[in-house]
């Protein structure tokens, strides 16, 4: 594979709001420290993401001492959201998978959300990643959990693949959507230096000091045709995705990591396949 490096590290720490990209990160069992660990539901308990509030992807959630948030998105003062003490869980589902949460305890968090969107939501904490919510069980081994994220601890994509995948687009019957930034794909590792869609064939790699199984291939959604910018939605990647990259009835881009080791990654981590 020559010199892959880990070339940037993303961390979400609200699910669906913009993420940070930060020099290093620690590595958990069940994903990156900070990564996915707050949530909005909506009265019915049900997840909120992109997928239905495109808007999203313009709030911003920074990590603060702690594990709190401090929020922000245009129009709004920023809000600073401490971990509610864990008095009581609420249930709530994401992507069918039913879960505990705490809900953030100042009222403000809640209203802040709910006049942002325009609709009523609250805004909850994982507080214990450790036993709240395993991994996809088709594709988990015994004990694996997994934060909000949308079902595995870790999305790791290539910048190579994401050249690949902005030619075909420039080859397709609709050019001018492309070319597609990463961040549509909102991955929390990407690495340089491999061929594109070398990872389709990965089943463990190193990143640094950290190891990792690879579960499988990441299913894409309409949040990939959403600009994270504008929150405008298009028809790219999954068009050009549909034609390409298809497989079973998901269309794929990047792939699901597992840690099978604690540590810290950092930008500039040498990427090694393992198997």
């Amino acid at each position: 594979m020559g010199n892959a490096l880990l070339q940037s590290i993303h961390v979400h720490p609200v699910k669906a709001f913009r993420g940070l990209a930060p020099r290093e990160a620690v590595v958990e069992p069940w994903g990156l420290a900070g990564d996915r660990r707050w949530a909005l539901i909506d009265t019915r308990g049900k997840v909120v993401t992109q997928r239905q509030q495109p808007r999203l992807a313009q709030a911003a959630a920074e990590l603060v001492p702690g594990g709190g948030v401090r929020l922000s998105a245009p129009g709004r003062g920023p809000l600073t959201v401490r971990v509610p003490r864990p008095v009581g869980t609420v249930p709530l589902e994401i992507f069918g998978d039913k879960v505990e949460g705490v809900p953030a305890e100042d009222a403000a968090a809640h209203a802040w959300c709910s006049d942002y969107l325009g609709i009523n939501v609250r805004l909850v904490h994982m507080d214990d990643p450790s036993t709240r919510r395993p991994v996809d069980p088709e594709y988990a081994r015994p004990g694996e959990t997994v934060s909000f994220a949308d079902g595995f601890p870790l999305l790791l994509t290539t910048s190579a693949s994401l050249d690949a995948l902005n030619s075909l687009i420039a080859q397709g019957s609709q050019p001018a959507d492309g070319p597609l930034p990463m961040n549509r794909f909102r991955p929390n590792m990407v690495a340089a230096g491999t061929d594109a869609w070398a990872e389709d064939d990965w089943s463990r790699i190193a990143v640094g000091e950290v190891t990792f199984r690879v579960a499988k291939m990441c299913g894409r959604c309409v949040v990939t045709t959403t600009d994270q910018d504008t929150a405008e939605r298009g028809k790219e990647p999954l068009a050009t995705l549909g034609r390409h990259r298809r497989i079973g009835s998901s269309l794929v881009f990047g792939q699901n990591l597992v840690p099978l080791s604690p540590g810290t990654i950092r930008v500039g981590d040498p990427v090694t396949v393992l198997e």
